[in-house]
C-alpha cells in the first residue's frame, strides 16, 4: 500500500457521494483513514458519508476555487493535515463541437479546473510537510484517444492527463517532497454518471468496487498511469488503441483515423497484430 494510506491519516475524496468516489471513500475508511467526502450540497451527502463510514462530508462545487480553499480549511480544522487527495469529481452530460448545449464552460470547470485547482490548493502544504502524500486525479481513456461524440469531455480529460503528468514531474523535483501524483484512468464503470437511465449493470462494465480494487493494486505496484480494463476491453486492446491514436501524428494520418472510413481495414488489422 502507498505510504500515505495508513490508519489515522487524512483523505479527501471529491465526487465522493456516489460511484467510484463513494467506493474509494468507503475503502479508505475501512483502511482506518479519516476521510472527508466532498460533493455538491444536497440531501444525499450525509447519507453518503454514513454509507462510506467517512468522518466528514462537505458540500463543495469544485469549479469554485474559494470553495476548495474553504474545504481545505474545514478538513484541516476538523481532521488534520491532508495526506491523500483524490480529485475525482466529474460530469458527462454530453456535448457538441459548437456547444449548442451551452455547457462547455461547466464541463471544463468541473472536470479539468476542479482537478487543477484542487491540486493547487492542497498540494503545496502537502509537499512542504515532508510526509508521504498522494494525489490521485481521475482522468479518462477519452482524454487519451479522444473519440468523436463528446468533445468537451475529451478536452477536459486530456487536460487532466497533461496536468497530472506535469504535477508529478514538479513534485519529484521538490527537495524533501514525499508527495506523489497518479493518473487514474477508469474503463467502463457502471455508476450514476454512466447509467443513463439503466438500473442493471451492463455485462461489459465493471462495478465501482472492481475499479477501486484495481486502483489500490496499481498503487501497490507504484504505477503512475492506472489504466483500468473492464469486461469489454482488456489491457492489450487499450494499448493498441492508444498507440494507434499517437501514430496519427507520427504517421501523418487524418485526425481520429480510427473512426475514418479510409482507415477501417488498417485499424482492424492493427488490432490483430
Amino acid at each position: 500500500m502507498h505510504a500515505a494510506i495508513k490508519p489515522g491519516n487524512v483523505a479527501v475524496v471529491t465526487g465522493g457521494a456516489s460511484g467510484i468516489g463513494l467506493e474509494a471513500a468507503r475503502r479508505l475508511s475501512e483502511l482506518g483513514m479519516k476521510v472527508c467526502i466532498a460533493d455538491l450540497p444536497g440531501p444525499g451527502l450525509e447519507a453518503a458519508r454514513q454509507k462510506a463510514g467517512a468522518a466528514l462530508a462537505v458540500g463543495v462545487d469544485v469549479a469554485e476555487p474559494d470553495q476548495l480553499r474553504d474545504l481545505k480549511s474545514q478538513v484541516e480544522a476538523q481532521l488534520g493535515p491532508v495526506d491523500v487527495l483524490m480529485n475525482n469529481a466529474g460530469m458527462q452530460p454530453g456535448s457538441s463541437i459548437f456547444d449548442v448545449e451551452a455547457n462547455w464552460d461547466r464541463i471544463i470547470g468541473v472536470n479539468m479546473w476542479g482537478i487543477i485547482r484542487g491540486s493547487q490548493v492542497f498540494a503545496p502544504d502537502m509537499a512542504a510537510s515532508g510526509r508521504p502524500g498522494l494525489i490521485v486525479n481521475t482522468g479518462s481513456k477519452q482524454g487519451i484517444t479522444t473519440p468523436p461524440g463528446d468533445p468537451a469531455y475529451n478536452v477536459s480529460k486530456a487536460g487532466v492527463k497533461a496536468f497530472t503528468e506535469a504535477l508529478q514531474h514538479e513534485l519529484r523535483n521538490i527537495d524533501g517532497c514525499a508527495v506523489e501524483a497518479r493518473l487514474f484512468i477508469p474503463g467502463w464503470v457502471f455508476t450514476p454518471l454512466t447509467a443513463r437511465g439503466r438500473t442493471d449493470k451492463p455485462e461489459g462494465a465493471w462495478t465501482p468496487a472492481q475499479v477501486v480494487d484495481f486502483l489500490l493494486l496499481s498503487l501497490d505496484r507504484d504505477d503512475f498511469y492506472i489504466l483500468c480494463p473492464d469486461n469489454d476491453v482488456d489491457r492489450a486492446t487499450d494499448a493498441k488503441r492508444i498507440l494507434w491514436a499517437a501514430q496519427d501524428i507520427t504517421e501523418n494520418r487524418a485526425p481520429l483515423s480510427r473512426w475514418h472510413p479510409d482507415y477501417t481495414e488498417d485499424f482492424a488489422a492493427w488490432l490483430k497484430t
